[in-house]
């Protein structure tokens, strides 16, 4: 688990780096956002693009702040379609202003070690 903090008007795009850098993956995959009740739950994409480019300005374009409030639904983005890498994204119930001089977005809680991107195979 990390927490990240970053600004509601930071794009789909920089959640995207926030978590790659928070768990030191190498951003060499597509990824994409999707919202469902669960990570194996009925999807709803984000962008509904078909080609990469425009899925990568769509995510760009898209604020945090565009995505919620979401309801009952939570908020998953997936990396690297084969692995499928799925992180869960919960946006807190207290938001705060940003501090001036702080760099945002910025990891300000971790709970276990980072997932291991390429796992070595063992038969």
């Amino acid at each position: 688990m990390r927490v990240i903090e970053i600004d509601d008007e930071s794009s789909l795009d920089a959640l995207h780096c926030a978590i790659q850098a928070a768990v030191a993956f190498d951003r060499d995959h597509p990824y994409g956002f999707f919202v469902a009740n669960s990570h194996t739950g009925v999807r709803r994409w984000l962008t509904d693009a078909e080609e990469w480019e425009d899925m990568e300005d769509a995510f760009l374009a898209t604020r945090l702040s565009d995505v919620w409030p979401l309801g009952r639904k939570r908020l998953h983005y997936l990396f690297d379609f084969g692995d499928c890498w799925t992180f869960e994204i919960r946006k807190a119930r207290k938001v705060t202003s940003p501090v001036p001089g702080i760099e945002y977005p910025r990891v300000v809680a971790t709970e276990g070690d980072n997932p291991e991107q390429y796992p070595a195979f063992n038969p």
